[in-house]
């Protein structure tokens, strides 16, 4: 079974980011992020990698978990990095890159796509209408066919719909166009290979 990327809105709350990439694997997606090759021993559960990220007592140190489903590497990132930021640098020499960031303090969530370098397209999730990038009307059609906004750019949803619904909507569309999933089970359960981020 795939599980998609939808559930993430369902995570109480969904305050780790997420960085996928397609044409590296999960280690180099790690180092890329900023990790060093050994700074974790081993792979670590979900609550080791908040436990490191929060006792190693500075703002710019963090831990990232990483693994690989349907064709894409990805990376969790726990505490306050910044994978989000660098997604251009991440995907040099050809590399796609993903991003959802929760902003769990600070809505709203934000969604980014870098292509071989260049920041394609991003906006906030909740907040579509506004959108930047080399390419920022990337995901125009999906938008007005999934009902998120009208063809003449105005928001197309009732002012009155839950937000998580809303959320959950625009993150379908994103796993859609990009056929991206994360393994619900492994990420919030298992073990996964872990970098510490200075």
């Amino acid at each position: 079974m795939v599980d998609g990327i939808q559930w993430l809105v369902d995570q109480d709350p969904w305050q780790h980011a997420v960085v996928f990439a397609r044409g590296i694997d999960p280690e180099e997606l790690g180092l890329r992020m900023g990790g060093a090759l050994g700074t974790v021993a081993s792979p670590i559960t979900a609550a080791e990698a908040w436990d490191r990220a929060l006792d190693l007592g500075t703002d710019d140190d963090n831990v990232v978990r990483v693994g690989a489903c349907a064709g894409w590497s990805f990376a969790i990132e726990y505490g306050l990095g910044d994978g989000d930021g660098r997604l251009s640098d991440i995907s040099i020499n050809g590399v796609e890159v993903v991003g959802l960031e929760p902003s769990p303090d600070h809505p709203p969530s934000m969604f980014a796509y870098a292509r071989d370098g260049v920041e394609v397209c991003s906006f906030g999730i909740g907040e579509e209408v506004w959108r930047w990038g080399d390419d920022p009307d990337l995901l125009l059609p999906e938008l007005i066919a999934a009902g998120v906004l009208h063809p003449d750019g105005p928001y197309a949803r009732s002012e009155g719909e839950d937000y998580r619904a809303r959320d959950r909507h625009t993150l379908a569309l994103i796993e859609a166009g990009f056929g991206l999933s994360l393994p619900r089970d492994p990420v919030v359960h298992q073990r996964l290979p872990a970098f510490l981020i200075r």
